[in-house]
């Protein structure tokens, strides 16, 4: 393991590496930016997932809206409101399916129960999919794009449901993995080319892996806590990437909140392109 970044994000959410530009993106939800190694970009709101749509074009996230962003120009075009009449909710975690569509999932700011929802973008709708949600997170897909996973962090449980030929929830979701014995929170999540599930666990400071029957594959320990959502990038996508958060933590550990990576040997495969 490596620091990546040394910028302390109070809550780093939604690494994204983009394949086109060869580079890692990955959000601060409190400090409205997103981040480049070399560079960042503020906003007037939180923001906190992304998907790419070309090279300089991004869907992007906020607490009130999806909106199309150029990171060259800063020229931005809404798509649609994302509870924009709620100004106790924001965005979370999101992430992009096989099929080209967007999940992104809301949850209050002060993480009131239930009020949280997950949704999906696709080809100019949002759709609500299911709401009572508490802090929405884990959203990632097998590489077909007929199974998607998701949890409810509190609830110590990742979710799978079933998804039709148009990346739409066929089924009712079922428990995929349970952590409530152990008392884990699961945050964000992504699969690799062989559709394991790679989980970064919140008070626990570690990415841990498992195999589409559940079977513990691998643990990967960060000097932090709060770990948040992993992504895999690189030349040949088996670099692990971590971000973290600093939210609330006050023992002066340096590496709280900081993005951090690590060579694996676990092989992904580049994100899929938003379609708007």
């Amino acid at each position: 393991m490596t620091l990546f970044n040394a910028t302390q994000c109070t809550l780093g959410e939604g690494p994204l590496w983009h394949p086109e530009r060869g580079e890692l993106l990955w959000f601060d939800i409190v400090g409205r930016r997103l981040h480049s190694a070399s560079s960042y970009w503020q906003f007037g709101e939180m923001v906190s997932a992304a998907g790419w749509v070309s090279r300089d074009v991004l869907l992007i996230a906020s607490e009130s809206r999806l909106f199309r962003y150029d990171l060259d120009t800063g020229a931005e075009e809404t798509l649609c409101m994302l509870e924009a009449d709620s100004p106790a909710t924001r965005s979370n975690d999101g992430r992009a399916d096989p099929m080209g569509g967007f999940w992104i999932g809301t949850m209050a700011k002060a993480e009131a129960k239930g009020a949280g929802a997950f949704y999906r973008y696709y080809k100019g709708e949002l759709r609500k999919l299911w709401d009572g949600i508490t802090v929405t997170n884990a959203q990632c897909f097998v590489p077909d794009g007929r199974t998607a996973y998701f949890s409810d962090t509190p609830t110590h449980q990742v979710m799978r449901v079933a998804l039709d030929a148009e990346g739409w929830p066929c089924a009712a979701p079922e428990v995929a993995l349970d952590f409530t014995a152990q008392g884990w929170y699961p945050d964000g999540a992504v699969t690799d080319a062989a559709g394991n599930l790679w989980i970064a666990f919140w008070g626990r400071g570690c990415v841990e892996g498992y195999s589409p029957t559940g079977e513990k594959l691998a643990t990967y320990d960060f000097p932090c806590p709060q770990t948040t959502c992993p992504a895999l990038g690189g030349a040949d996508f088996s670099q692990l990437y971590c971000t973290s958060a600093a939210r609330d933590l006050t023992d002066g550990n340096p590496a709280n909140g900081q993005t951090f990576v690590l060579d694996t040997g676990i092989r992904g495969r580049a994100e899929p392109r938003v379609l708007l």
